[in-house]
């Protein structure tokens, strides 16, 4: 018995001691934090506030209780905002863009007081609006079309001055889509359409210039030939015998390379040369010229 009393107090100094580790080991643990990479913390004090420090990445110590940490993802971040505007001839248009942004390292103290830890949820959707609405009011609806790397300069470049008042970092903006009305979409390709006829007909109307003109050229040509056959009738009455004779042989040449047999007496090879009527012939066509 006497032997339990001695060892009583030895076996509570023992659970005091496990209790008073695992209250030590408890405390380190609450004590202390981790910012992990990407990331910036700040530390907020029940009795002083926002402390006015940022913590890089790596282990740090807080009091428990009275501190506890904030801590930003300060890597960019994308998101796409879509809102209808108006351009400057009166169509309405849905306009994406794709914002790549992150918060201001310097003013995360200053990012925490005034717009927490959700600042991208609460300002990008308004400010974005804002400079939509903005510059696509000074463009028509097709210069939104051809001059869009303009139009993206210049939203990238408003959107970053107005970012730049919320202690928020743009680094791209870009235009992802752009939507028109369907009334206007259809008067554009109703417009494609009727230029498509128009160069169309235009090149209907040139076609037939030149078929015309090249009528004109060969019509003049065959005048002229006719003439020459007939300055060389009058010349020589031998002219069309010859043109006879290059004829049959051009017949004969082309029967003779045929597979068929075929056979033709010399009026037929217009070879009659000698036949009095083809002379008398001759002769009248002398006499009209």
């Amino acid at each position: 018995m006497n032997q339990l009393r001695k060892l009583a107090p030895v076996g509570g100094s023992g659970l005091l001691g496990l209790v008073g580790l695992g209250l030590l080991g408890y405390g380190v643990q609450k004590s202390l934090y981790t910012v992990d990479g990407g990331h910036r913390g700040i530390m907020f004090s029940r009795i002083g506030g926002v402390k006015p420090d940022i913590y890089a990445e790596g282990l740090h110590f807080r009091v428990p209780w009275f501190q506890y940490p904030i801590i930003y993802d300060i890597r960019s971040k994308p998101r796409k905002i879509t809102s209808p505007t108006g351009s400057k001839d009166l169509q309405t248009i849905n306009i994406t863009v794709r914002v790549l942004s992150r918060p201001e390292v310097s003013s995360l103290p200053d990012l925490y007081r005034t717009l927490g830890t959700d600042y991208d949820e609460r300002v990008l959707p308004s400010i974005v609006n804002e400079v939509l609405k903005a510059v696509v009011a000074k463009f028509n609806a097709s210069q939104l079309i051809t001059q869009r790397q303009q139009v993206s300069l210049l939203i990238r470049k408003q959107l970053i001055d107005r970012a730049r008042d919320f202690h928020i970092v743009v680094d791209d903006v870009s235009i992802t889509d752009l939507t028109f009305s369907q009334v206007y979409a259809s008067a554009v390709e109703a417009k494609q359409i009727a230029q498509q006829e128009a160069q169309r007909a235009q090149f209907l109307v040139e076609r037939a210039k030149q078929e015309r003109q090249q009528k004109i050229v060969m019509a003049d040509g065959e005048a002229q030939a006719a003439k020459l056959i007939g300055d060389a009738l009058q010349a020589n009455p031998g002219y069309l015998k010859l043109r006879k004779i290059k004829a049959a042989a051009n017949i004969a040449r082309t029967i003779s390379q045929s597979s068929n047999r075929a056979f033709l007496n010399s009026n037929t090879l217009l070879l009659n040369l000698s036949d009095p009527q083809f002379d008398a012939s001759v002769d009248k066509v002398i006499k009209r010229r």
